[in-house]
């Protein structure tokens, strides 16, 4: 019976019209993927982004990740974020002379609750282990807390966002991060204002944090 259900399985993802997000995702490499690093000036900082969300391949990548908890997809993502975590990790020196950690933009724990993963949380957690056990890199998805709960940043007009993620983050230890190179990662940004808020607490801790992002909408 379990041979039977994977010969179905393989006969519904290459033969049946792959329609829904998830399923076009899972028909899709990574090379597939298109990429393009970019370096945005935000709220007076700078945040890079690794894809345009414009892209229907992106759009059905993030979607996936965001609204479905897609493993596949995270692993995607977790694989073009591994390409460009390496290369900036060994091209530049302050990086090896420094610990650096991978630290996800963390939800609020009711909407945590509610929808039952951190699509960003997921990409890390799919990166290769050299990037979370401290031999490129740590992961450290509990260093940032998120410590009120804040309207979805989707809902609101590019106004009212930086006011509504305000004061909404906190560090669980600031000797964790003091002295650190720090990855701060969300999934998409569109003005900035989550990642640079996130960030203040960080800095106040003492890092020295890059903002980046899969996409930006």
């Amino acid at each position: 019976m379990r041979r039977l259900l994977a010969v179905l399985e393989v006969i519904f993802d290459t033969v049946l019209p792959l329609r829904d997000r998830s399923a076009r995702t899972k028909a899709r490499t990574a090379d597939e993927i298109p990429l393009c690093p970019t370096v945005h000036e935000l709220l007076q900082a700078r945040i890079t982004t690794l894809m345009d969300y414009r892209q229907s391949e992106v759009q059905d990548l993030i979607r996936s990740l965001k609204y479905d908890g897609s493993r596949y997809a995270a692993q995607l993502a977790a694989q073009l974020l591994a390409d460009y975590l390496r290369e900036e990790i060994s091209s530049h020196r302050s990086f090896s002379q420094r610990k650096v950690l991978i630290i996800p933009v963390p939800l609020h724990s009711s909407r945590t609750r509610e929808r039952g993963f951190n699509q960003i949380e997921l990409v890390l957690k799919a990166l290769p282990q050299e990037f979370r056990d401290g031999t490129l890199s740590t992961l450290m998805p509990g260093a940032l807390l998120r410590i009120r709960k804040t309207e979805q940043q989707t809902r609101l007009h590019r106004s009212e966002r930086l006011s509504n993620v305000a004061g909404a983050f906190a560090v669980f230890e600031a000797t964790f991060v003091n002295k650190k190179r720090v990855f701060l990662i969300d999934d998409v940004t569109t003005t900035g204002a989550t990642l640079v808020n996130a960030a203040t607490p960080l800095r106040r801790a003492g890092a020295e944090v890059t903002l980046l992002a899969l996409a930006r909408a």
